[in-house]
């Protein structure tokens, strides 16, 4: 659900997180009353307003979709399934530029963990990665990344499905979906979600949650899928 935003007052004798007051304005870049903190919570309505997309996961396969907004003519639009290591997979929402930040962080990390330890890394050594360089972005005076990223992967753990927001937190689960119209398209795969249900279901409630969403009929759809069989991400 979304939180209505409170930006605060000018007023001199106003108070921001932790009790301060203006004696310590520094801190009105970064909390509102209540300790909020106003960046992180301006990168998610950035988010919010970014390109539906979702992702999906059962013990067979973990797969991440996600609209691709139409484009002007003679423009290619945006790649929105990246592929992170052979066994991972991302896409995400808000700016196309700190996806792609975010995704390139991602790669890099995978590598370097391939190349010191001659092995894979698994999904949540990933995530957690992510998480902190995310969160880096909330301690010091820069702008956070106004990008939600949603991987999907395998490793020994079988298939993982993560979410992960601007401030850094992160969840793991079944099933999420970010971007505009979000909560109308997890309403949809919270009503016909099933642990067993086929690759095939899954695409489909995917693209029809996506439809539902953004109210047009067979908008254009990316999707990445790794199936527990194969452990090996490929994008459809």
């Amino acid at each position: 659900m979304s939180e209505e935003r409170d930006t605060g007052s000018n007023n001199n004798n106003s108070t921001f997180g932790f009790g301060g007051t203006t004696a310590n304005k520094g801190y009105m870049s970064y909390y509102g009353p209540g300790g909020r903190m106003l960046l992180v919570e301006s990168a998610l309505e950035a988010v919010s307003r970014g390109s539906t997309t979702i992702g999906i996961k059962t013990p067979a396969f973990a797969l991440t979709s996600s609209y691709i907004k139409p484009t002007r003519p003679l423009m290619e639009p945006s790649e929105k399934i990246f592929t992170i290591d052979g066994h991972i997979g991302a896409t995400g929402s808000g700016y196309i530029g700190d996806i792609l930040q975010s995704i390139d962080e991602l790669r890099i990390e995978a590598q370097k963990h391939r190349l010191t330890f001659e092995s894979q890394i698994d999904v949540a050594s990933l995530v957690k990665h992510l998480s902190s360089y995310l969160h880096t972005y909330t301690i010091y005076a820069v702008r956070p990344q106004a990008a939600s990223i949603i991987i999907a992967g395998y490793d020994q753990m079988g298939t993982q499905l993560y979410q992960v927001d601007p401030g850094g937190t992160y969840f793991r689960g079944s099933a999420f979906t970010i971007g505009q119209f979000s909560d109308s398209a997890l309403s949809l795969i919270q009503q016909e979600y099933s642990a067993d249900m086929s690759a095939e279901q899954a695409i489909l409630l995917s693209k029809k949650a996506i439809e539902r969403a953004i109210g047009e009929d067979k908008p254009l759809v990316g999707t990445g899928i790794v199936y527990a069989a194969e452990g090996i991400f490929k994008k459809l």
